[in-house]
């Protein structure tokens, strides 16, 4: 049975940082302009970008299409009935379980759209480097300062050295004081947060490994690091997007979390232990 092919608004994030200077053009207009496109030619997206039409045909076939009209049609199935489907419209008059069911299935399709963009490779470089790593630091502002302190719950039972904090002057200092022998993980929705930007380059200049877990390919943060890991997620008439990738960003903590775990073998099961033992005095 042959495979359904995923959204093209997802596949472009997907490959978005494979592409190459020309390629991330056109994927950037896409992305930004989904509606412009379905109205437009071949020889007006090319003109508007100063690019030859055949470029933009092998654009689409980069992508699975076999040229603009096909991924046009692809794209317009998107934008004009979404991707924002009845489950992401909520009214007036649902009742309490109608509204939880949209709720779980727009949180159930952020994951799914995130997973397929998972990047194998950028993974395993993320977890070898925190495994290797002296000390592992989470940065994160406003609501993914959160999400920084779920990961240290998380990372901390592995027995790595693992910080968070949530003051922004708290972060500058800890910043300041790591080291090339240390990790770095930066949590950003849009990746261009000035706070999380400016502790960035406080991090850059002591060399320390550098990772996001962001939702813009095209972004400072993601542009800065070492290795960026993307997630998907789309605004909905009740909550924004930045809300919503929320649910990814904690999934893939715990698929650091799991990894990580599982690699350091009898390490990782003898901190585990050491964290349920010291916690238990905690039940009644």
């Amino acid at each position: 049975m042959k495979k359904a092919q995923e959204p093209c608004l997802v596949t472009i994030r997907k490959l978005y940082p494979k592409f190459s200077v020309t390629e991330r053009k056109i994927a950037d207009y896409i992305l930004n302009n989904p509606n412009k496109i379905i109205h437009s030619s071949i020889n007006q997206l090319a003109e508007n970008l100063e690019i030859a039409d055949s470029t933009v045909f092998r654009f689409c076939k980069r992508i699975g299409y076999k040229g603009y009209q096909a991924m046009k049609i692809a794209l317009a199935s998107e934008v004009v009935s979404p991707i924002q489907d009845i489950h992401e419209k909520v009214n007036e008059d649902d009742t309490v379980d109608t509204i939880a069911t949209k709720v779980f299935h727009s949180n159930i399709k952020t994951i799914e759209d995130s997973l397929s963009v998972l990047n194998e490779e950028k993974l395993q470089l993320a977890v070898d480097s925190m495994i290797g790593a002296n000390s592992i630091e989470f940065f994160g502002s406003g609501g993914s300062s959160i999400i920084a302190l779920d990961a240290y719950h998380k990372l901390v039972r592995t027995g790595l050295k693992v910080h968070a904090v949530i003051d922004t002057h708290f972060q500058l200092m800890a910043a300041s004081q790591m080291t090339k022998k240390d990790c770095a993980v930066f949590i950003s929705h849009s990746g261009s947060s000035k706070d999380i930007l400016h502790i960035l380059n406080v991090v850059k200049s002591t060399g320390a490994k550098m990772i996001a877990i962001t939702n813009y390919a095209k972004s400072p943060l993601s542009s800065a690091v070492d290795i960026p890991l993307y997630t998907v997620s789309e605004e909905t008439e009740y909550r924004s997007e930045a809300l919503s990738s929320r649910i990814a960003q904690l999934t893939l903590i715990d698929v650091l979390y799991v990894n990580i775990l599982m690699k350091r073998g009898k390490e990782g099961k003898e901190a585990l232990k050491k964290m349920r033992e010291a916690v238990l005095v905690k039940r009644i």
